[in-house]
């Protein structure tokens, strides 16, 4: 499938960079809610992905959202009960859609062990849950989302996909990751196939101990060594960085993006 040549938005710090993309999300939601009714929306956790939902919650433009017509998904989780802190679930519900009027019907976690559920088990089921929701315009196994959120490691990984590891090779839509190098070790992540159908990819990233992973992945590494070489949208590709996390990126391969 084919997919974008990513743009490369740089603020001036992780702060203004936060309310930078919110105010860009926003815009987004609302220009694909009206062009076609409802859009979908992939969250990612992390200090800086938190962070903007955070500022969406708190931006007086978030009432031109229509939030009943959201789908919520989610690019990985910990493999943690629910309303456990560490969760990426639990961290958007307080950053944002605990203050916004969600269909809870839209609204889809994948599942923690508290389900009774293997980590196995629960990739399984979400997978399932994004077929049930995939139209025939979607050409495949997962929706077309309107915007996917990264963040991404100092190790360049997205998602729940580390460098080197077997689920950078698969091709189902959502697998269990087991022995991950952060904590904790076991993970349920949307695989790059199923990241690079959406139509928007948008990488976000703030500090110094980012831009290394920065620059590979705008350059020639491969998604085996840098697993955000292969985060990349169909119709559009962001990353959306901080100064110091841009700061080794080549002149040459910044491609500024419109608004």
């Amino acid at each position: 499938m084919p997919v974008s040549v990513p743009s490369v938005v740089v603020h001036a710090d992780a702060d203004v960079l936060a309310k930078a993309v919110a105010a860009r999300l926003i815009t987004r939601l609302v220009d694909v809610q009206s062009a076609k009714g409802s859009a979908s929306l992939v969250l990612t956790g992390g200090g800086v992905g938190l962070a903007t939902l955070a500022e969406v919650a708190a931006s007086p433009a978030r009432a031109a959202v229509d939030w009943r017509r959201l789908d919520v998904w989610w690019g990985d989780e910990r493999f943690l009960p629910t309303g456990d802190p560490e969760r990426n679930e639990t961290g958007a519900r307080r950053a944002l859609l605990d203050h916004v009027d969600l269909d809870p019907e839209r609204v889809r976690p994948m599942a923690g062990p508290d389900s009774g559920l293997t980590a196995e088990e629960a990739a399984e089921r979400y997978a399932e849950e994004l077929r049930r929701a995939a139209r025939p315009e979607d050409h495949g196994p997962v929706p077309s989302f309107d915007v996917l959120l990264l963040g991404m490691g100092p190790d360049g990984h997205v998602a729940s996909l580390f460098p080197e590891m077997p689920s950078l090779y698969e091709e189902r839509p959502v697998v269990a990751v087991h022995g991950s190098p952060k904590p904790p070790p076991t993970r349920i992540s949307l695989t790059l196939p199923a990241i690079t159908a959406a139509r928007e990819v948008w990488v976000v990233a703030a500090g110094a101990e980012k831009s290394g992973a920065v620059r590979m992945a705008l350059s020639d590494a491969g998604p085996m060594q840098v697993p955000a070489a292969g985060a990349r949208g169909r119709q559009r590709t962001l990353f959306l960085l901080d100064r110091q996390a841009a700061s080794k990126i080549p002149p040459a391969l910044i491609r500024p993006a419109s608004p």
